[in-house]
């Protein structure tokens, strides 16, 4: 068994920073590239992050949502602070094969071999967008089942081991065709997406003048992607012994409830819970991490009426890593406070860099705010007083 950490599951925010070099060390370098990828885009942080957490557990994602409300950007933001190789393409009606998967080897064509050109294409990707991906053709959609499913790519006598980490397919609706069920249900988590509610509107504005963080290359020392690999071995040794009744119990609420859960599904959903304790810092899973099973939910109606049937089996989770998504998928007072923690230390850190201006200081004063209105000052998690403490300081008159 990988050792993640030492510190007790039920105050991860207790002790110091890990180092590194160790699991739990990548768990929060990690959790600081995606906390960048997210920041200024409004509302959109939940996608960056279970992007990140399909890529430690080796599943697929499909965001689902109307045009133009980012979804390819997160996933953008995200691959380009991971580093490694990125494909991306909008898939039609009438896209050939050979513009996602390469062209024929013209050189081994002429010596009567069927090989193929994958340089540059979608089966040598380290992490890959598939805009509009249900309407590619059979033939578009037939071969890349089988690179999704085990992360081969087969045609003609071309066979090559795939890197492919994650695969984000997005679309603006679930297809309505039944003979795209079995490609889509090769997206184990699901991501509804609607446009910016009209209260965030200001921030959405402010927050667009803003410039795209610094990404690293393909190549870069600074990319992360080796970190989330480490990360996905960890999961793989994962120990779920302690939390397996908690997910059959959930599993079988939710089927009783009438969420369709597969038993493929069922199983992999495991996988995701894995990678959410490794992303939180620890080599055996709990409670803490049921709040990835709302993603498995096939369609946004099931999805909210997971997140409602398993409301007590996950009013404790949380992650320190992936805070947005684990207090959208559980609404818990715990994953609240893991993020406005999260958020309340970084607002402190801009705030100290830049100089003493109006705009810097109503950002900590809403966050005061948020703090307040959310939680009973004799209930407030000690490292959540901490950071409110912080916040007073920054923000007394000098």
């Amino acid at each position: 068994m990988t050792e993640i950490s030492t510190h007790p599951t039920t105050d991860p925010a207790a002790t110091g920073p890990a180092s590194p070099t160790s699991p739990a060390g990548d768990a929060e370098l990690v959790a600081a590239a995606v906390a960048a990828a997210g920041r200024g885009m409004t509302d959109r942080e939940t996608v960056a992050e279970v992007v990140t957490l399909c890529a430690v557990a080796g599943e697929h994602l499909l965001v689902v949502g109307p045009p133009g409300t980012a979804k390819s950007e997160a996933v953008r933001r995200v691959a380009g602070q991971f580093g490694g190789r990125y494909f991306e393409y909008l898939l039609g009606r009438f896209t050939e094969p050979n513009e996602l998967f390469g062209p024929v080897d013209l050189r081994q064509l002429r010596q009567g071999r069927v090989e193929f050109e994958t340089a540059g294409m979608l089966p040598e990707a380290d992490i890959a967008f598939l805009d509009e991906v249900f309407l590619g053709s059979t033939a578009v959609l037939n071969t890349l089942l089988g690179l999704l499913n085990e992360r081969v790519f087969r045609r003609g006598r071309t066979v090559l081991a795939s890197p492919l980490r994650v695969c984000v397919g997005a679309a603006n609706h679930l297809p309505d065709d039944p003979a795209l069920a079995a490609f889509a249900d090769r997206f184990l988590a699901r991501v509804f997406v609607e446009p910016v509610a009209d209260a965030r509107l200001e921030e959405l504005l402010e927050e667009g003048r803003r410039p795209a963080p610094a990404q690293a290359g393909p190549d870069s020392p600074a990319g992360l992607l080796a970190a989330v690999d480490r990360l996905a071995s960890a999961a793989r040794t994962c120990d779920l012994d302690e939390v397996t009744p908690l997910v059959a119990a959930a599993l079988r609420r939710l089927r009783g409830a009438g969420v369709p859960v597969s038993d493929r599904r069922a199983v992999r959903s495991q996988k995701l819970v894995a990678a959410a304790a490794v992303l939180d810092g620890r080599s055996t899973a709990s409670a803490r991490d049921l709040w990835v099973l709302p993603l498995i939910a096939p369609t946004a109606d099931t999805q909210a009426l997971a997140r409602d049937t398993l409301a007590d089996l996950i009013e404790k989770a949380a992650n320190r890593s992936l805070v947005h998504a684990a207090e959208e998928l559980s609404r818990s007072t715990a994953a609240r406070a893991e993020r406005i923690a999260r958020t309340g230390t970084a607002l402190l850190a801009e705030h100290r860099g830049l100089p003493a201006g109006r705009d810097s200081r109503l950002r900590l004063e809403a966050a005061l705010r948020e703090i307040d209105a959310g939680f009973d000052p004799a209930d407030l998690p000690a490292a959540l007083a901490g950071i409110r403490a912080e916040l007073v300081a920054a923000v007394a008159p000098s």
